[in-house]
């Protein structure tokens, strides 16, 4: 038992000093490894398997069916025995005495019976194929723009790695700015230089940059759980991109919305594998035409075969009259596929929307990004003039205090600007694809 604690306490150590490990990993690696093990994609290609194994059903439209069966029996029924007699083709004059056809003797029969069944017009089953088809494509598609959107989710979850490590960056400057304040106020204070009230506003800015780092340290954490999420890592160790967040180029080779778009080209096949269903519900109505043969092999000894016969045939059925249920299911699915359409339409008509939204907000956030740039210089050279100010005794600490506040915000709102522009970008960009 105790070794058993031990080995398990080993374990949880090494899972926890394996979750704190810092590695690290660029986009392509990211987008590598969502494409091997990123569970959603994984569900969406079972999907995709399960489409195919719906369709390969509908090759019975097609094919024959195949049965063999092996069976053995012993009878004295009367009707039985004779004809077990007549298929083993041992008949005899004696056996047509009214007295051994009224009251035979058991008989023992051994049945070897293959039979195929061949269909040759099924209208519904055809439109029940191409519904399955259909639903394959739609499929596809879906697949496809799920790769699409794990795509952005990388890039989002990327961005977010890269802001919430500059924004580190940032505050562990400005914590260092603080604390060389602080040791100069500390100075200025023993010679009687600064107040009380000074010292402690500086110590309370120190504080506070303390408290912000803390809070960007675990964004950092969070940013690293959901790459991880979406790389299905289950140890969820520390991130770092090999990269620094920077404004992406410009490429958007379309600002219009395509009904080619992988996701409402999936939506127009679900319409047309509901009508296919509809169609299929209105040929019940039509006869069926199918073909059969069965080969048959008889014997009154187990394992042998001293007779056989064959028979074939075709049969032509209709199902004149179901109650309504026939009724009732092709009014049923003339309705769900109607409103498939509708769906289709609305659904474009929002990703219209949409589009036009994320346009808008790509463009918000271009012109905010070079706001933000301007006000970033400005806020810089303020407080190199308010620095070099205090150093010579002519600038109020609560001034500095206030420039340097306002230098760090103005960086974080800067990097902000780029990750919410780079991201409009990719969601315009995955929009229009």
């Amino acid at each position: 038992m105790k070794k058993t604690v031990l080995l398990f306490s080993i374990l949880l150590s090494s899972l926890l000093i394996k979750a704190q490990e810092t590695i690290v990993i660029s986009k392509d690696e990211v987008i590598s490894k969502v494409a091997e093990g990123n569970n959603t994609l994984k569900m969406f290609e079972k999907d995709l398997t399960a489409a195919k194994g719906d369709l390969g059903q509908t090759n019975a439209v097609f094919l024959p069916n195949i049965t063999a069966s092996y069976s053995g029996i012993a009878t004295t029924n009367p009707l039985m025995a004779f004809g077990s007699k007549l298929n083993q083709e041992i008949i005899t004059q004696s056996d047509f005495d009214p007295r051994l056809l009224n009251n035979p003797s058991q008989i023992e029969n051994f049945a070897t019976k293959f039979e195929v069944q061949q269909p040759l017009l099924n209208l519904d089953g055809i439109h029940q194929r191409k519904a399955a088809k259909a639903k394959l494509y739609a499929s596809q598609f879906q697949l496809e723009r799920i790769k699409d959107f794990l795509d952005l989710e990388v890039e989002k979850a990327y961005m977010q790695l890269q802001l919430a490590y500059k924004t580190r960056g940032v505050l562990e400057i400005a914590l260092k700015a603080a604390l060389d304040n602080k040791r100069l106020a500390d100075n200025s204070f023993k010679q009687g230089y600064l107040q009380k009230a000074d010292v402690l506003a500086i110590e309370v800015r120190v504080i506070d940059v303390e408290n912000q780092l803390q809070y960007a340290n675990s964004n950092i954490k969070n940013a690293s759980n959901y790459v991880s999420l979406l790389i299905n890592d289950p140890y969820y160790p520390i991130w770092k991109p090999s990269d620094s967040l920077i404004i992406s180029s410009e490429v958007i080779e379309s600002t219009t919305l395509s009904e080619n778009r992988s996701d409402l080209q999936a939506m127009q096949n679900v319409s047309e594998a509901y009508k296919q269903v509809y169609k299929a519900d209105k040929m019940t109505f039509l006869p069926r035409l199918n073909a059969f043969g069965s080969f048959e092999l008889y014997d009154d000894k187990i394992f042998q075969a001293d007779a056989n016969g064959y028979l074939f045939g075709a049969q032509l059925s209709w199902n004149l009259l179901e109650g309504t249920k026939r009724f009732g299911k092709a009014k049923k699915s003339k309705a769900v596929f109607e409103r498939s359409q509708l769906e289709y339409e609305q659904y474009k008509s929002e990703s219209q929307v949409e589009l036009n939204r994320a346009k808008r907000m790509f463009l918000d956030a271009k012109n905010n990004l070079i706001l933000t740039n301007l006000a970033l210089e400005q806020s810089k050279e303020a407080l190199r003039i308010r620095k070099n100010r205090f150093e010579e005794g002519l600038e109020r600490t609560s001034d500095l205090l206030m420039a340097e506040t306002q230098y760090a915000q103005k960086q974080l709102e800067y990097y902000a600007t780029i990750y919410e522009h780079n991201y409009a970008l990719a969601y315009v960009q995955f929009l229009t694809k």
